[in-house]
């Protein structure tokens, strides 16, 4: 007995009014069942072929919908055990995040449209707040392949960051920048040996580029001293880290596309 898709509620319908003229129907009851089983009702399932082994005990359809039924209910309440765990393990992850970036006191920008949203929310203002920041953590380049701040094992924080090269319009991004690395680390490794193919001139040398950070606005441009490591910029008050991903941008000293980035740039030490 096939019973289609989409007509399962109604035809489960037919067979309860049918039942209520003959409980022992046992077309009906098989019907039924097969439609509990196809709305996923697994329990209902099992207890329609319960009623129907009661008047045949040795129904084989019965006796094998009985046994799938179980099954599907044996795998739905592992999956819903699963889920549970995991949503409790992530909630747990997600806490000792937000509990890192606040003893590190990192500023994050949080979008109007986010607090917007949450406005109409019944939840306290720093549950609010606290799914503010996750939204925008997990929500920058690459976050759709996992790739986010995270905690690692012992407790550091690892953030996927932007290094921004504006004379060439081109970028590298650094999926997990261990918070404790130097940016100095990082700039050796990737102007050492190697020179980047949109370098023709060949220019880009560690110990002769220029580090900045922009402030909230925009405005300001804050030197960083490339030997400092990246917990201490973003530990630095006027730092915010939009979108999920820390920016940094890099610069020839003394080039001409240099000075011409940097006039009318409000320029700080960091």
């Amino acid at each position: 007995m096939q019973v289609l898709p989409g007509n399962n509620r109604s035809a489960l319908n037919d067979v309860i009014a049918a039942r209520k003229l003959k409980p022992n129907h046992l077309k009906a009851i098989i019907r039924g069942v097969l439609c509990h089983i196809e709305l996923k009702n697994y329990s209902q399932a099992i207890a329609w072929c319960d009623e129907g082994l009661q008047f045949e005990p040795k129904e084989k359809q019965l006796i094998e919908l009985r046994a799938k039924a179980d099954k599907q209910k044996r795998i739905e309440e592992r999956n819903l055990r699963k889920s549970k765990l995991k949503e409790k393990k992530d909630r747990v992850q997600a806490e000792a995040l937000l509990k890192a970036i606040r003893e590190r006191k990192i500023k994050v920008f949080q979008p109007q449209e986010l607090s917007s949203q949450n406005s109409d929310s019944d939840d306290d203002d720093d549950n609010k707040e606290d799914s503010r920041i996750l939204r925008t953590l997990f929500d920058g380049i690459n976050s759709e392949n996992g790739i986010a701040v995270h905690l690692d094992e012992n407790g550091t924080l690892n953030w996927p960051v932007l290094f921004l090269y504006p004379e060439y319009e081109q970028m590298d991004f650094i999926s997990a920048f261990h918070e404790d690395t130097r940016f100095m680390d990082h700039l050796s490794v990737m102007f050492g040996e190697n020179v980047p193919p949109w370098d023709t001139e060949k220019k880009y040398k560690p110990n002769n580029l220029e580090l900045y950070f922009e402030g909230e606005q925009r405005e300001d441009l804050f030197l960083v001293d490339p030997m400092c490591t990246l917990r201490q910029i973003l530990s630095h008050d006027r730092y915010v880290v939009k979108a999920g991903n820390p920016r940094i941008i890099i610069l020839v000293r003394d080039s001409s596309f240099s000075k011409e980035f940097l006039a009318g740039k409000k320029l700080q030490v960091s």
